[in-house]
């Protein structure tokens, strides 16, 4: 059967581990480095003569995704408590680019090549939807700045259906007709959850009739309005539709259960060996110098530390899995490849 599972998520409490500025790779060179970068490219527009860089004028977060959806919210809930916490001198904005399955925010981004005042959040269809070669660009068009948390996929039915486990959703799909939707196109994060998921329970994946949603914002609603029978979106996402009892979760893809939905019962308990984590970052435009990316990186990492984060975090069913730049982008190529194995064990690739 198969299990995807990742190993980068750190299990560690708040406040058990050294400072994460203490533990991000790579620091000393990039200070190493400054002096000679700076003085081999003149001085740039918000660097100071020690070498350090801070943003002059608004910073802007595209969410490549409509209102509502998981990269909306870790949008505004990062602009927000930056601000509120003091962490930023200049405001922020947060910009939504919806459309093609996040390809329409990543042009707009990569138009914007060297402007240190322009970052977008991001999540694992910045490797699939490329990989379904559905945009023009993918991840190594951009500068990795880091990853912030990790988050679950839940598999939705409204509150009064009659599917109450997993397996009642794959027997309704093996009987054919039965429309799921999702956040993501084709191929993309929210299919290969419910790909892998249904692959795992002994279903053919190919017989869900997937309906792919610009979010998942709008795929919940979908279900609400009874134009889908199921959905699969992050469970951050659905958090306030599943407590409010709007709607059911019949299975959640972590490998135990969360504090934020302890009631979900997870797709292991129910004897189908998958799980599929949503890990969510912040990556900024091409051709970003050094000490921006560093401005950022420790920026985030501040942020990560306090205590709105942490709250904010355990409210929305997400896991701490901070990594710096080089950590990230790091992560980012091997998590591609495991990808391309998924894609075609499930027959997407």
């Amino acid at each position: 059967m198969l299990r995807v599972t990742k190993t980068h998520v750190s299990s560690r409490a708040a406040g058990s581990a050294p400072s994460l500025r203490n533990r991000m790779t790579g620091a000393a060179a990039i200070g190493a480095a400054l002096p000679v970068l700076l003085a081999a490219c003149g001085s740039s527009d918000g660097a100071s003569e020690d070498g350090t860089w801070a943003p002059t004028k608004p910073i802007e977060i595209t969410a490549p995704a409509a209102t509502g959806g998981g990269w909306d919210t870790l949008a505004r809930t990062s602009a927000r408590l930056l601000e509120e916490e003091g962490l930023v001198d200049q405001s922020l904005q947060v910009v939504n680019k919806p459309g093609a399955g996040g390809a329409i925010g990543w042009g707009y981004i990569a138009n914007n090549a060297g402007d240190p005042h322009k970052l977008f959040v991001t999540s694992p269809p910045i490797l699939l939807v490329p990989m379904a070669g559905d945009s023009d660009h993918d991840h190594d068009d951009f500068t990795p700045v880091a990853r912030l948390a990790t988050d679950y996929m839940v598999y939705l039915v409204e509150a009064d259906s009659p599917i109450e486990t997993f397996d009642d959703l794959t027997s309704e799909v093996d009987s054919g007709g039965f429309s799921i939707g999702g956040g993501s196109g084709p191929g993309s994060m929210d299919h290969v959850a419910l790909a892998g998921a249904l692959e795992a329970a002994g279903t053919d994946p190919s017989q869900a009739n997937y309906i792919p949603f610009d979010g998942g914002g709008e795929a919940m609603t979908a279900l609400l309005g009874g134009h889908v029978d199921a959905a699969v979106t992050g469970a951050g996402e659905a958090l306030g539709m599943v407590e409010s009892g709007e709607m059911r979760a019949v299975g959640i893809s972590s490998p135990e259960r969360g504090t934020a939905l302890p009631d979900v019962p997870t797709l292991v308990e129910q004897d189908i060996d998958f799980t599929f984590d949503i890990w969510r970052g912040v990556m900024a435009p091409a051709e970003l110098e050094e000490a921006q990316v560093a401005y950022y990186e420790n920026l985030f990492a501040d942020m990560v530390e306090t205590e709105a984060w942490q709250e904010e975090s355990e409210r929305l069913g997400w896991t701490e899995a901070y990594m710096g730049s080089e950590d990230f982008g790091a992560f980012l190529d091997q998590t591609r490849e495991e990808f391309a194995e998924i894609l075609t064990e499930v027959g997407l690739q």
